[in-house]
């Protein structure tokens, strides 16, 4: 047991159903129906094959896609022949998640096979609206239908997605509730090592952050810069333009337009209040990049043409991000700058990566798109720690506990028979 929570060095998995929720969470090529990146899924290989050679009648959970936009979603069937390979033995994939044909293929498993279930947030309860309105306790979502079909199966249930600790939702935080629970040997490896990194950062600590997902990056930056975690916070993508615009700067119509249409606007508040109190330890864009004509163009915020789309950080805002990266101690970094995929808005995403492979600062980044541009690079192996959670890192480093963390130490406490 580590942090009053069980390993799976503590429970006898043995002719036993077991519930494992992975975060296998991937870039995926929609036209060719396979995945972009495959890092996660390498990454919870050990725990998977652990719990099938130990005789684990073994189901796994897992999303693909965030619910920023219902679109985002896909099929985990691509997951499954990845996993196949990885693990060298079959993983079977069924397209339901707890319905009647999941629930007797889960029936007709034997010891050692292994059944991915298809994206859990097919489940209406697994999306955040559900988990932002409703707001559950992990004792109502014991009772919500995913939990309610498939726990009755199950004789223990380990979670391993490390990288969605910070989500509260019934895959995550309600089997807890009523099965002798575990974390896998990818989740109790990233708790230790960040637990570790968080006791003492070396000083000047910075935070990184950009990418799409910027209502946790307020959340996460409100909490780091007020706890004191973070010295100094670098922003890229689209936090960048809400905090600009929460400081009274013209970023162009077309900008405003895409934050209001991917209902962020809401954040402009957050931001102007996060400004008051922080201004110091926020370093905002200087300038932005824009596709005109298949090109790459920058301008300063105010001079950006009405109607075009930010998609990047400028050059002099990259080499500002350089100098604080390359002369600070501890640099946490969790999103890309802008659409680093595509040629023309690649730069400023490159230009922070490059100094993150060459600063003498222990590096941290987390996410699967911070990943992906980590491999895209050639940084990987200059990289201090990679995490699978993005989200979860940096909410873990404010000091929150988070709410996986919550359920299964409830769910250790769960006795559970030999």
């Amino acid at each position: 047991m580590q942090f009053g929570i069980n390993t799976l060095d503590d429970i006898d998995v043995k002719d036993k159903t077991v519930l494992c929720r992975i975060d296998i969470n991937q870039p995926v090529d929609k036209k060719a129906n396979a995945l972009r990146d495959t890092t996660r899924i390498e990454a919870c290989i050990p725990t998977l094959r652990e719990l099938s050679e130990k005789g684990a009648k073994l189901v796994l959970l897992a999303h693909q896609g965030s619910d920023i936009e219902y679109k985002n979603f896909w099929t985990t069937w691509p997951h499954a022949k990845v996993l196949s390979a990885c693990l060298g033995k079959e993983v079977a994939f069924i397209d339901d998640v707890c319905g009647p044909a999941a629930r007797e293929a889960i029936r007709a498993l034997g010891s050692g096979e292994i059944l991915l279930l298809d994206n859990v947030r097919f489940v209406s309860e697994e999306q955040t609206l559900f988990e932002t309105k409703l707001l559950l306790s992990h004792e109502e979502q014991a009772k919500t239908l995913l939990v309610r079909k498939l726990a009755p199966l199950a004789d223990l249930y380990v979670c391993d997605a490390f990288a969605a600790a910070h989500r509260d939702q019934p895959s995550l935080c309600g089997f807890e509730q009523v099965l002798p629970s575990a974390m896998g040997r990818l989740f109790e490896k990233e708790f230790c090592v960040i637990s570790s990194l968080m006791e003492k950062p070396e000083r000047p600590c910075v935070f990184v952050l950009g990418g799409a997902k910027i209502a946790d990056a307020f959340l996460m930056m409100t909490t780091a810069l007020k706890g004191g975690t973070a010295d100094q916070v670098l922003s890229g993508g689209l936090v960048g333009e809400v905090l600009l615009w929460a400081d009274g700067k013209d970023i162009g119509e077309g900008a405003r337009a895409f934050i209001r249409k991917e209902g962020y606007e809401k954040l402009v508040d957050t931001a102007k209040e996060l400004l008051a109190a922080c201004r110091g330890k926020i370093v905002m864009p200087e300038d932005f990049a824009v596709v005109e004509n298949g090109g790459r163009v920058e301008y300063r915020p105010d001079l950006i043409p009405e109607g075009a789309v930010v998609l990047d950080i400028g050059s002099v805002t990259a080499a500002k991000y350089q100098s604080v990266i390359r002369s600070a101690k501890t640099v946490f970094v969790n999103g890309p700058m802008g659409v680093f995929e595509e040629a023309p808005t690649e730069l400023g995403t490159k230009m922070v990566w490059d100094a993150l492979g060459d600063t003498a600062a222990y590096t941290v980044i987390g996410g699967g798109d911070s990943i992906t541009a980590a491999k895209k690079y050639g940084k990987t192996k200059d990289i201090g720690y990679i995490c699978t959670g993005g989200g979860a890192l940096i909410r873990f480093l404010t000091g929150e506990e988070l709410p996986v963390v919550r359920a299964l130490r409830h769910g250790s406490r769960i006795k559970h028979t030999s």
